[in-house]
């Protein structure tokens, strides 16, 4: 795929009171971090541990059925939890102050199934420079079989799109990382090589992580236990299954809904807004907030400040969330929050919306 003009963000006034705020931020920040500092390193040892130990139950005393299936639940449940409050910061750099140590933390996700260079790309370099821009954004681009974008597109299925997706949402995982990383690398029609070369030796970890991860979670399990191979494989779709839901709780919540714009690049690739309207208007929060989403679910119901400041941990989340209410209520921002049941409604809603599609046969006047 040829090289492409990336979308450009168009100017306006806004730029210089953003930048108060990012200074009120960062000032923030400062203010907060000697306090929050521990919890993010406890959280970078805590959630590994916790996978390690729970993989440890599967080989130590798997041989009880109840154990061997609850263990791979909770695998997929920490598999979510790691990449929520531990994973995505590393990637974004925002765990340790040395670049190499963030680096090598993402590792972890290569371990857990899913290619830490591919996603790499695909969320820094292209969601979030691009949320929910037609062409751009790798998150919201999905299979064929779903038409998010409103300018996707229309396939006659399309139409059914509300019935099926939520019944194959479950499997989103197994095709993230079995599947849809593998297309990213072989197929050079696919968005990430719009921007992107991937070095030969990527293509070597591929493999190896891909081939280790399926030896760890399947036949180690099965040679140790002396299970048969249908048990080892129903351990390993549970704990896929459990993360898929977990996790699309998450990654449905924020973006793809009927209140989300989804903005198209007009004459020389300029996009409508500026970059900080841009991210208020494709970005959505979630109004739960208790200790549980903070500690465990990695303030993802605090959205729209991870899009502002991805450079901020998001233990600070709840304080520049508040920080941005009052500058969105005095400037007139649109700042958007919803409930997870609303805004799960919304994406169902949008689902419909976007099955619509022209009958052919229908006569137009």
């Amino acid at each position: 795929m040829e090289k492409t003009l990336k979308p450009r963000f168009a100017r306006s006034g806004e730029e210089t009171i953003f930048h108060q705020l990012r200074l009120d931020v960062n000032n923030l920040v400062r203010q907060l971090e000697p306090k929050r500092k521990r919890s993010i390193i406890v959280k970078a040892v805590l959630f590994p541990v916790l996978y390690g130990l729970t993989y440890g139950a599967i080989l130590f005393a798997g041989q009880h059925t109840g154990i061997f299936y609850a263990a791979y639940f909770l695998l997929g449940v920490w598999l979510v939890m790691m990449f929520l409050n531990t994973i995505h910061d590393a990637v974004h750099g925002t765990i340790f102050n040395r670049k190499w140590l963030n680096d090598a933390y993402v590792y972890l996700f290569d371990l857990m199934g899913a290619n830490s260079y591919i996603w790499r790309l695909r969320h820094v370099r292209f969601h979030h420079n691009y949320p929910n821009v037609n062409g751009w954004d790798t998150d919201i681009e999905q299979s064929s079989l779903a038409r998010i974008f409103p300018t996707g597109k229309a396939l006659f299925f399309h139409r059914y799109q509300h019935i099926y997706l939520p019944l194959l949402y479950p499997l989103y995982l197994f095709n993230w990382l079995l599947i849809r990383d593998f297309k990213d690398f072989f197929n050079k029609q696919k968005t990430i090589w719009k921007l992107a070369t991937i070095p030969r030796f990527e293509y070597v970890k591929l493999f190896f992580f891909k081939a280790f991860f399926l030896f760890y979670l399947i036949l180690l399990p099965k040679l140790v236990l002396g299970i048969a191979w249908v048990q080892a494989i129903a351990g390993f779709l549970l704990m896929l299954f459990t993360a898929s839901i977990l996790s699309l709780m998450v990654l449905l919540s924020p973006h793809a809904n009927t209140e989300s714009e989804f903005p198209l690049p007009g004459d020389g690739n300029q996009l409508p807004h500026s970059w900080m309207m841009h991210m208020l208007l494709t970005t959505n929060d979630i109004t739960h907030d208790n200790w549980f989403t903070r500690f465990f679910m990695g303030c993802f119901n605090f959205h729209v400040v991870h899009h502002l400041f991805p450079n901020v941990n998001h233990v600070y989340y709840p304080e520049v969330t508040a920080l941005l209410r009052q500058y969105a209520d005095r400037h007139q921002w649109p700042y958007r929050t919803y409930t997870l049941g609303g805004s799960l409604g919304r994406h169902y809603r949008l689902l419909r919306q976007n099955g619509v599609t022209e009958d052919i046969f229908e006569e137009t006047m």
